[in-house]
């Protein structure tokens, strides 16, 4: 039950900024709030680091992690499926700071 109060205190601490996101239609909240293409990345560079347990330098390092990110966003190629809605809807807000 705590842990509700505390939640609750922090919306209402923070509401000014909350408040911000439902101005935006169902769509492009989703895309905001939606991390699994993040924890994904993240599940793969572990994976990479997970088989090699020591590095002999902390550059050595720095390029594993830099070819596995190559290898993973060349698989990049999938689109939304409600995109084009989604492109429209963020035109509307934020016209000023897409590319034409």
């Amino acid at each position: 039950m705590g842990w509700k109060i505390s939640v609750a205190l922090s919306w209402r601490a923070n509401w000014a900024n909350l408040s911000t996101y439902f101005k935006y239609p169902q769509e492009v909240r989703t895309l905001i709030y939606t991390t699994n293409a993040i924890e994904n990345f993240n599940r793969q560079l572990r994976k990479v680091t997970k088989s090699k347990s020591v590095f002999p330098t902390d550059d050595s390092l720095l390029k594993m992690l830099y070819l596995a990110m190559i290898d993973i966003t060349k698989k990049w190629t999938g689109r939304r499926k409600d995109w084009g809605q989604i492109h429209s809807q963020l035109e509307i807000f934020f016209a000023d700071r897409l590319p034409d």
